[in-house]
């Protein structure tokens, strides 16, 4: 049986509460992302506990797809052996449920759309908080198609996470924040997802716009692979995502040094 988490009588955001507390502490979030799956079910839910010891806020955890077009060569490497396992979607809820059981860190769903689709909009979403999901990240899925997603979402008291692109201009900005839940993600290069070397977006303008389009937490991903480069992001955002340089580490079953970066992160963004 599904049970919310409440407080005060009332259905709370996980990823709102956490916020909230980091906030009042003064520190930024670090959201740690991982393939569900890889390289077993039992493994990543084993790091998705880990990570949380390390010091992660927030864990992402995406749904292998055959097609994962806004994914870097990495995260496609640990999807496709996922998939190769025999993962599924039902597999990976029962994981997060067996993780929920143990820890009340928020947990975020990265799914491209087909996955969501083929179960049906409303019964993903159920199963998926029923599960103990907290968020919800569709990167491939346009805001113009993205309502009755949204509903189904919200139905489920499940938040949906827009991404927001370099390229978008103020306008499509304030559309899409329009209807953001839990924070909202800007991506801070073009293209898939991977470590970058630098980053030479204009995310000062970028995350200004957004910030005069919504009081969301602003988190920034794609791109983020060590220390120094999130550190000087923090004082632009509310957060960091680090994915490929972690799954990385996984891959080369680098258990310990993922750990080490973990704590890395979280430090340097909090060392301002």
């Amino acid at each position: 049986m599904w049970i919310p988490f409440r407080k005060g009588g009332h259905v709370v955001s996980r990823i709102r509460e956490r916020f909230k507390v980091l906030t009042g502490r003064g520190e930024k979030a670090l959201v740690a992302y991982i393939t569900g799956g890889y390289p077993s079910l039992e493994v990543a839910g084993q790091m998705v506990l880990g990570l949380a010891e390390c010091g992660a806020d927030i864990i992402e955890i995406g749904v292998p797809f055959s097609d994962p077009i806004a994914d870097g060569p990495v995260i496609q490497t640990a999807s496709y052996q996922a998939l190769q396992g025999g993962v599924t979607v039902a597999g990976i809820l029962e994981m997060v449920q067996r993780v929920r059981q143990q820890s009340s860190i928020p947990l975020v769903l990265m799914s491209y759309y087909n996955p969501i689709l083929q179960m049906g909009l409303q019964e993903f979403c159920y199963q998926a908080a029923r599960s103990g999901v907290d968020g919800l990240i569709v990167p491939e899925l346009p805001r113009e198609e993205s309502l009755p997603l949204l509903q189904a979402a919200e139905q489920a008291a499940i938040d949906v996470v827009p991404l927001v692109a370099p390229t978008s201009n103020r306008e499509r900005i304030a559309a899409i924040c329009a209807r953001a839940r839990g924070f909202v993600y800007c991506v801070s290069v073009t293209g898939i997802t991977g470590e970058r070397e630098e980053i030479n977006t204009d995310l000062a303008s970028l995350t200004d716009t957004i910030r005069k389009c919504t009081d969301l937490p602003l988190v920034i991903g794609f791109g983020v692979g060590n220390a120094n480069t999130a550190r000087n992001l923090a004082p632009l955002c509310d957060g960091v995502v680090v994915g490929s340089a972690l799954m990385r580490l996984i891959i080369g079953d680098s258990f310990d040094r993922a750990g080490e970066l973990v704590r890395e992160i979280k430090s340097a963004i909090n060392r301002q």
